[in-house]
């Protein structure tokens, strides 16, 4: 009986949401835009928490959210638009999380495959550096990602703060964008300086991930890094062939959830250079270093390659790719 209270709650919450976005999608194009601009400026400073509230509602219930970003900036200039659109995105990207944890991520989790698990699991592991990642390269429509996100255990707080991060500079791009519209239609002779700030914006973020990527490499040792990818390594375990695997990850890591490879051998980062004569037979045997994601295995290769060994490569995005690729892993 307590679970199917429990169970109903849910079932309603999951309705009242999509029976919501169905009415708001089917009559989508009859909603007028200016008619809701000219409302909520009316409404003096009441209009702030009205159109904050407004984009919040709309991200939960699937509509554009560009639509609302360059109403903001219309509304209330760059600086004060993109506070409010970033404050809207935010609020209505966590319930959006929150009921898609509550209502489906335990019907999911078992209802999913062991890839899917597999994949979750991936995610996972990334956290905050995964919702980063999706912001800022809007591979999935930005109201469906906050649903999708939900189904993972990443924990409230930093799924708020890293996407609030992330979609930043986006709304700061929509913002200066609806403020140049606004300012064309005022005839203002600054609309064009303000939409090429916008176009400019909107080029930047497009460019950041790459731009993080370049960067992250000259950090980490890895931009002379030789990757192995996860479906190429696979099918050389398998056949046999002369591989040494060395995971750099902590003891705890190597046995934790997800796993390690199976005959890798566990030689942390921290102990790599005392331990480099377990390796000396291996100058002529091909290395593939793997940790996490691939961050500590790049800065084990540039230890590695500096000690003469030549034939090292690292495994690109790790354990975490690995495993969210179904590809088997050995526990304890």
């Amino acid at each position: 009986m307590s679970a199917h209270r429990s169970v109903v709650p849910r079932m309603l919450l999951a309705v009242a949401v999509f029976a919501g976005a169905a009415v708001v999608g089917l009559n989508r194009g009859r909603l007028d835009w200016a008619s809701m601009e000219a409302a909520i400026g009316s409404l003096g400073l009441w209009g702030a928490g009205a159109h904050v509230l407004l984009f919040a509602l709309g991200t939960v219930l699937f509509l554009p959210g560009a639509a609302f970003a360059l109403a903001g900036g219309a509304l209330f200039g760059p600086v004060w638009g993109t506070t409010l659109n970033l404050a809207g995105a935010t609020l209505g990207a966590t319930p959006a999380f929150l009921v898609a944890r509550y209502v489906a991520a335990d019907w999911a989790r078992r209802k999913a495959g062991t890839r899917l698990d597999r994949l979750i699991g991936g995610v996972e592991a990334e956290g905050w550096r995964f919702v980063v990642l999706m912001r800022l390269v809007p591979l999935v429509p930005f109201n469906l990602l906050n649903y999708a996100l939900g189904l993972t255990r990443i924990p409230v707080g930093a799924y708020v703060l890293a996407s609030a991060i992330a979609m930043a500079p986006g709304a700061l791009a929509y913002t200066w964008l609806g403020h140049a519209g606004r300012e064309a239609a005022a005839g203002s002779d600054t609309a064009i300086r303000y939409g090429l700030m916008g176009l400019a914006l909107l080029a930047a973020v497009a460019l950041v991930p790459r731009l993080l990527r370049r960067l992250r490499g000259h950090l980490t040792g890895a931009a002379g890094v030789r990757w192995i990818e996860a479906a190429e390594l696979a099918p050389r375990l398998t056949g046999g062939e002369g591989v040494w695997l060395i995971d750099v990850r902590g003891p705890d890591e190597y046995v934790g959830p997800l796993g390690h490879i199976a005959g890798a051998r566990n030689v942390p980062l921290s102990d790599l250079s005392d331990r480099l004569g377990e390796l000396a037979t291996a100058t002529s045997t091909p290395i593939v270093l793997v940790c996490k994601t691939d961050v500590r295995s790049a800065r084990a290769a540039a230890l590695l390659d500096a000690a003469g060994f030549r034939d090292v490569r690292v495994l690109r995005g790790g354990m975490a790719r690995w495993s969210a690729a179904g590809l088997p892993v050995a526990r304890g």
